[in-house]
């Protein structure tokens, strides 16, 4: 073996590691210690643990936030506080693990940046707390803002474990089958298609027979199609964007 072969391997057996940036540090790991993610942790597959901000804060009280310039309602999170947790958060973490910030404003969380982002070494992200955190440091740290959706939370602790749950359930090891990864929603463009199991008849709802034909290709055309007709009556954005890189590439 030679040594860039050595050295390939051991980047492979490097766990991605998540760093989240809190003033809530106990809120975790929370759900992400248990279940798929749990057992994925345990075994090493990823890594995680948290920068408790108040350790950079100021004064006896820890304060990591003050009035918004300009006036207004509510606390910002001061940038030289955060700058000081991110900076020590960076100290042994790859030089281009991606620092994110969990924002309302953000670009919208994707299946296809959570491939991304679990094929890279892993993450630091920022959850921030009270109105928001103040814009230089999100500026000078190069800070990607990431939302999961169209909606407000107390704090960006939650939408850090989406993100984490997210990337950690693609990483080789952690779900069972390839199969199930590649037939989900989103990953090639369409909702996912309706699922049955047993029993057969339940309240007199059945399984549609083309899924107990035997016939494979049937039910390939099958599901294909109810995939298409579900995301033209409710995502008819992902329809149009699908459409529109079909003609793209035709």
């Amino acid at each position: 073996m030679t040594a860039e072969e050595a050295s390939e391997q051991e980047v492979a057996r490097t766990p991605w590691h998540a760093r989240v940036l809190t003033i809530f540090p106990d809120m975790f790991p929370g759900p992400l210690g248990v279940s798929l993610a749990g057992t994925a942790l345990e075994n090493g597959i990823w890594q995680f643990d948290c920068v408790d901000i108040r350790d950079f804060g100021l004064t006896k009280h820890r304060t990591v936030d003050d009035t918004p310039a300009g006036g207004g309602a509510g606390m910002v999170m001061r940038a030289d506080v955060l700058a000081a947790a991110i900076d020590h958060a960076r100290e042994d973490m790859a030089s281009d693990v991606p620092l994110i910030y969990l924002s309302p404003r953000g670009l919208p969380l994707t299946q296809q940046r959570a491939r991304e982002l679990s094929n890279g070494p892993g993450a630091i992200l920022l959850a921030g707390r009270f109105e928001g955190i103040d814009q230089r440091v999100i500026e000078a740290r190069g800070l990607e803002e990431i939302s999961i959706g169209d909606y407000v939370l107390s704090g960006g602790e939650l939408a850090a474990m989406v993100l984490i749950d997210t990337c950690v359930r693609l990483l080789p090891g952690v779900l069972g089958a390839d199969a199930s990864l590649a037939e989900e929603s989103f990953e090639n463009g369409l909702l996912e298609y309706p699922q049955y199991t047993r029993p057969r008849d339940w309240e007199g709802h059945t399984i549609p027979d083309t899924l107990l034909s035997g016939d494979h290709k049937r039910i390939a055309a099958w599901r294909r199609a109810e995939a298409e007709r579900l995301t033209r009556i409710r995502r008819p954005d992902l329809m149009a964007a699908r459409l529109k890189d079909t003609k793209e590439k035709n």
